[in-house]
């Protein structure tokens, strides 16, 4: 149960007494948790993170005795479709994928968030204070994505980046999708080479682009090409949903060929030829890990994909995919995972640093260093443990979910503030 309060002011403040997993230092090397120490933000970041209890405090800053909790950096959903695919509200909420043409570059998921997704309050529900959003994988090309905080009014408020990456997919559903309109792709290779033609025609147009820009004649912009100029500029890495083994292949391929920086999403057979990832430095962002084998191309799912992957060497970060798993059971794939033999340390960085520094937002994101956003969750223990909850959490210094373990209840802070009007 949720209960909403009023949008809290920004206020500097110092968590103390806490078992404080920074995860990374301020240079990015991995840190050691500290037994009992202090946080202490300011303007919205972290400005402090100390061994003990320091004695020089700023005067009047509210003191938050955490004895007995866990702190660590806010959780990162690398590929969720919060927003966009809005949670119990059927056709009308889903605004994934556009399949209307196989080629969306020119589409954004920006254009789709709707903050007021109940999905953003089991976000801090379950810890997780950012996410990268997605368009869906009906199309082979799907679109340009948006990393935002998951708590806000507005989603331009909320963003924090849409020059990160763009949305691809390849296997089953593509080919179904248009398979059943009996156009291309339908098979494999089809959805192959709408990526190949679509990369070549931008290759064309930056060319032409470039060259008319130093002869000083005008150009007519295409929205689709120059986004896929920025992916072979290197301004965007291309998110390539991927299952199969042979499609993870097929992946960098692709990316070999024109040049792009890839990420795997899904990765579901990525344990079959985890040696052959790591040679590539290809990362992988693996998920969800808690579904039904719902299709073909997940027959061979398994919990130790994850450890077989890092074990080899590849940069991993876990997803719900949700609203396929519920955003707030991110934790839980960390925890399933390590069941299976993936490294604990490695499961926290999975949620944290690793998809932070995926997308180049290490040196604001996924860990408990000076001048990082004050994003911060205090946890009742260890999260990885199923009884943990998370009982403050913190966006940019601004305390957003607080659980009360005397009522059982949620509360959450209402961005749209006061002002609403109540139904009678």
């Amino acid at each position: 149960m949720y209960r909403s309060v009023p949008v809290p002011a920004a206020a500097d403040f110092a968590i103390t007494n806490a078992r404080i997993v920074p995860v990374a230092d301020a240079d990015g090397q991995r840190a050691e948790a500290i037994e009992s120490g202090t946080v202490l933000v300011a303007d919205g970041t972290i400005s402090a993170v100390a061994n003990g209890s320091p004695d020089d405090l700023p005067a009047g800053i509210e003191v938050i005795d955490a004895a007995g909790r866990w702190v660590l950096p806010g959780f990162i959903e690398s590929h969720g479709h919060l927003g966009v695919h809005e949670d119990g509200e059927g056709w009308s909420g889903n605004d994934t994928n556009e399949m209307t043409d196989p080629n969306g570059a020119g589409l954004r998921a920006l254009d789709s968030i709707d903050p007021n997704d109940i999905g953003f309050k089991d976000a801090l529900r379950g810890g997780v204070t950012s996410a990268l959003i997605k368009p869906g994988s009906g199309n082979p090309i799907g679109g340009r994505t948006a990393f935002v905080k998951t708590w806000g009014r507005i989603v331009d408020e909320m963003l924090v980046s849409q020059d990160l990456s763009v949305k691809s997919a390849l296997g089953e559903n593509p080919k179904r999708v248009y398979g059943e309109k009996d156009v291309t792709p339908s098979t494999r290779m089809g959805t192959v080479k709408i990526i190949r033609d679509a990369f070549v025609k931008a290759q064309n147009y930056r060319a032409e682009r470039d060259h008319a820009a130093a002869e000083g004649k005008p150009f007519a912009r295409d929205l689709v090409s120059e986004t896929l100029a920025e992916v072979l500029d290197g301004t965007l890495a291309w998110d390539q949903h991927c299952h199969r083994a042979d499609d993870i292949a097929t992946a960098i391929r692709l990316a070999e060929e024109f040049g792009y920086r890839l990420v795997i999403n899904h990765g579901t057979e990525g344990h079959k030829i985890a040696d052959y990832i790591a040679a590539k430095g290809v990362d992988v962002i693996l998920g969800p890990l808690m579904t039904t084998r719902s299709k073909v191309e997940l027959r061979d799912r398994t919990l130790a994909t994850a450890a077989a992957l890092a074990d080899a060497g590849v940069r991993i970060a876990l997803t719900t995919d949700h609203p396929v798993i519920p955003i707030n059971f991110l934790v839980h794939e960390a925890s399933l995972a390590v069941k299976e033999g993936l490294d604990p340390v490695v499961a926290i960085e999975s949620l944290t640093i690793n998809p932070a520094a995926i997308f180049g937002l290490d040196d604001r994101l996924g860990s408990l260093a000076p001048g990082r956003d004050a994003d911060l969750v205090i946890w009742s223990g260890d999260p990885l443990d199923l009884d943990s909850r998370a009982e403050q959490v913190f966006v940019s210094g601004r305390k957003v979910y607080e659980y009360d373990a005397e009522t059982g209840t949620a509360a959450v802070a209402d961005p749209f503030g006061p002002t609403l009007i109540s139904e009678p």
